[in-house]
């Protein structure tokens, strides 16, 4: 049994990203995802800007921020799983997502691939 502490509403790893426009990754995930904002801080010299924000998707939380010079974007591809893929394939598509793999039964579920806004590709997965 492990004896690290994490707060709690995390998990031992997360993803954190570094993002153009932050905020349309903050509207992505709770419109396609129902996440649920946790917290964010915005920058003191630039109030537009996202010092720091996590999102809840299911009990996972990922982590995010505008990018900076000193930070520069760097999307990501992330899994998960949904209880429609078709559904939520729609929903991100309406939310500003570019389809990169349309919705088809594989192996391990039935699946999509979406690019949001931040240019995160998203494989959306529901267990058949």
């Amino acid at each position: 049994m492990s004896t690290v502490k994490i707060p709690n509403g995390h998990q031992a790893i997360m993803p954190y990203l570094m993002l153009d426009g932050a905020s349309k990754f903050l509207d992505f995930t709770t419109k396609v995802f129902n996440g649920v904002v946790t917290q964010t801080h915005f920058q003191e010299d630039e109030p537009n800007l996202i010092k720091h924000s996590e999102v809840s998707i299911n009990e996972s939380t990922i982590m995010f921020c505008d990018s900076r010079a000193e930070w520069p974007a760097k999307p990501a591809s992330m899994f998960i799983y949904v209880e429609n893929a078709d559904d939520t394939y729609q929903k991100a598509l309406a939310e500003g997502g570019n389809s990169i793999m349309e919705p088809a039964d594989q192996d391990y579920g039935r699946s999509c691939g979406v690019e949001d806004p931040c240019g995160n590709v998203w494989w959306i997965t529901s267990v058949l």
